[in-house]
């Protein structure tokens, strides 16, 4: 036996128990004839007492540990007459009579402590390393736990938990796939699931009825904090419900959560936002409501203005910040970079202070007097002391500047606190959205979301007009999940087809199975998926979900510790009939 107690668990109702612990070195301290050790595993850490003046044996051999070296040692647990208040075995300490010697170690790169010297792409490169930190491990326990009580909740709601293949056929639909060549079908391929969107319906057309699965996804797309080329999905789908069910049921789990992991508990129901209220008013369809500072959209007060800016401009629209009046030239110039940065592309800024003394200074002050200020800021609610912060553009790309706007102005006045949630349901999406390049319609979510049936009638003669039976999770501006009411019917399901410029052909051969399917009497139903990492994410209060995955991929979607993707052997792609073009770099 390696250990009879675990290097967090002993207090001093242990005291002169002879116990047996294993771990890590994390730190010794040498004090002439005593040398402590502190001792650490998954559990904690638990200061042991090497007496070298009496037991030259220990002495020898503690003079050869380092930091990471994996021992064992035999002692008896003893009061510790300094006691450290910040670890729960600070009461205590082993007064060690023997000590074997498990592995040695390599000085690690960078120090195992909470606080790291070690950089990102380091502890990436050594991640078995950085795994052994106590953040980077808290956050996979909470993984795991959150994973638990989701089965848990789930199977009391009558849920199976059903595996669905990894080895599937390419849809044109979504975003790019994960293409696996086939040894034994030659010039065919495999892709990777971006979800098991097909699957899931067709267990419903099965009879499952309730299906869940905590499954990996993959897509083939650009990184960023909140993606990795490998993801994982709570994954459910339900039959013969429609749309309140599902929310009602998954409103149920996400409580559920925040219940037994937060100690959080939600008395109201989520309120439910359309999308069109979510775009108008936070220039989002993921708002984050911890606070208003909602937009003031002014293109009608400005009609025929005298200034170009605003008469060229298909939209414009602003928020109040409250009580940055205050704020001096140099703040309001970085607030003009911010919008101004590439990825946000404002052309520029204005500005209005709404002064405490009840006076206007403003960036358009040749513009607009003293009294067309105030009617600004009557539109906007704003008080004395308050800023009215303006943008003019076009009107999707200003919206969306307009909104990365407001959460900056969150983020600087303390309005986005980790600690408060704030959760609500976006729903009746478009159906469609028009793209320019290839001129024609694409799915807002998936070509299997079922259109609302007031909305039918629309779908011949203008389409994009047509709402969704699609609706998403939101909390704190974070889409955790997603969802929508399925086609289930083969007429429908071939008109939308048709709608997303698939020929015959087209959708039979990407999708002629399921077609088939729903013709032996499919049942009404929809489902929702979860953003697993992301929640994970939520609840231990960090933006990126690498640091709630155990061995992620980096920005350039490398796993720098394996060295992943690699080249593979000429042989290997000739069984496989490739050929590699010579890339021009």
């Amino acid at each position: 036996m390696y250990r009879s107690h675990t290097c967090g668990e002993l207090r001093l109702t242990d005291v002169n128990q002879s116990v047996t612990l294993s771990g890590w070195v994390q730190k010794i301290r040498n004090l002439g004839g005593m040398t402590f050790i502190d001792l650490r595993d998954r559990y904690g850490i638990t200061q042991l007492v090497l007496d070298v003046e009496s037991n030259k044996d220990l002495s020898e051999e503690a003079r050869t540990l380092g930091r990471e070296f994996v021992i064992q040692v035999k002692g008896e647990v003893a009061e510790r007459s300094n006691k450290n208040k910040n670890l729960p075995t600070g009461e205590i300490e082993i007064l060690v009579a023997n000590f074997e010697l498990l592995n040695a170690s390599e000085l690690p790169p960078f120090t195992i402590e909470d606080e790291t010297d070690g950089g990102d792409e380091l502890r990436m490169n050594y991640r078995y390393l950085d795994l052994r930190r106590n953040p980077v491990r808290k956050n996979l326990e909470l993984r795991h736990k959150i994973g638990f009580e989701v089965r848990n909740y789930l199977n009391q709601q009558n849920f199976i938990e059903t595996e669905t293949p990894v080895l599937i056929k390419s849809t044109p639909e979504g975003a790019r796939d994960f293409i696996v060549p086939s040894r034994m079908n030659q010039g065919e391929f495999y892709a990777l699931p971006q979800s098991p969107q097909v699957f899931k319906q067709l267990l419903m057309v099965a009879g499952f009825d309730r299906y869940f699965q905590i499954v990996k996804c993959f897509r083939d797309e650009d990184l960023r904090a909140d993606r990795q080329p490998e993801f994982t999905q709570i994954d459910c789908e339900m039959a013969f419900v429609d749309q309140q069910d599902i929310l009602t049921t998954f409103e149920g789990m996400t409580k559920h959560l925040f219940k037994v992991i937060k100690d959080v508990e939600f008395d109201f129901e989520f309120p439910q936002m359309p999308f069109e209220q979510a775009i108008k008013e936070y220039g989002s369809d993921k708002p984050d409501i911890r606070f208003e500072m909602k937009f003031v959209e002014m293109k009608d007060m400005l009609a025929d203005c005298g200034f170009k800016v605003f008469e060229d401009a298909e939209y414009i629209g602003g928020i109040c910040a409250e009580g940055c009046a205050g704020y001096s030239r140099k703040e309001l110039d970085k607030l003009t970079d911010f919008v101004r940065k590439p990825q946000i592309g404002a052309q520029g800024l204005v500005y209005v202070k709404y002064n405490a003394d009840g006076t206007f200074k403003s960036s358009v002050d040749k513009f607009f007097d003293e009294a067309a200020l105030t009617k600004w800021a009557e539109a906007f609610g704003a008080k004395p002391g308050d800023l009215l912060l303006i943008l003019a553009g076009a009107k999707n790309k200003t919206q969306n500047a307009l909104c990365e706007l407001r959460l900056e102005m969150g983020e600087r006045l303390g309005l986005r606190d980790k600690t408060k949630f704030a959760p609500l349901w976006v729903v009746d999406f478009p159906l469609l959205e028009w793209d320019e390049d290839s001129k024609r319609f694409h799915a807002m979510h998936h070509p299997f979301t079922s259109p609302k049936k007031e909305d039918l009638a629309l779908i011949e003669t203008e389409p994009g007009q047509v709402r969704a039976n699609a609706y998403d999770l939101v909390i704190n501006g974070v889409e955790i999940g997603g969802g929508s009411i399925r086609i289930h019917n083969d007429e429908l399901q071939h008109k939308m087809f048709q709608l997303l410029g698939f020929t015959e052909e087209e959708a039979e051969n990407q999708f002629g199975f399921l077609m088939n399917a729903f013709k032996y009497g499919a049942p009404p139903h929809g489902g929702v998926a979860f953003g697993f990492d992301r929640l994970v994410s939520l609840f231990a209060g960090i933006d990126s979900i690498r640091d709630v995955i155990a061995f992620p991929k980096n920005n350039s979607g490398r796993d720098v510790m394996i060295d992943s993707p690699s080249p593979v052997a000429k042989d290997q792609l000739d069984e496989l009939s490739i050929q590699l073009k010579e890339i021009k770099k």
